[in-house]
């Protein structure tokens, strides 16, 4: 009977540990679940405000001012404009309508 309470009381240490062990894991694993999700808010965040930021620097508006302030340039006017002359490019070939045609 001695061996046997023994044994008993092993295997019962043996599964509260275990059980310990196992709380301490799932409680570990949530906390990491929760900085997860909260980085991933974040991320999201971000993510909206570099989108805002990207359409408000892509408007015309702003290029043309950025131009005219920062590059000293101004807008094209027909009279200073050069147009070349002499290049003549040749047609492009046309492909044929059907498979049928091209036999």
């Amino acid at each position: 009977m001695n061996r046997l309470t023994f044994f008993l009381l092993a295997a019962l240490i043996l599964c509260a540990l275990s059980l310990v062990s196992a709380q301490h894991q799932a409680r570990t694993l949530f906390v990491a679940l929760e900085r997860a999700q909260a980085e991933e808010k974040q991320l999201d965040i971000d993510w909206s405000r570099l989108q805002y930021q990207q359409s408000a620097l892509g408007k015309s508006a702003r290029i043309a001012d950025a131009a005219r302030a920062q590059l000293k340039m101004a807008p094209v006017n027909p009279g200073k404009t050069q147009y070349l002359s002499g290049i003549v490019l040749p047609p492009a070939p046309s492909a044929p309508a059907s498979a049928a045609e091209a036999r």
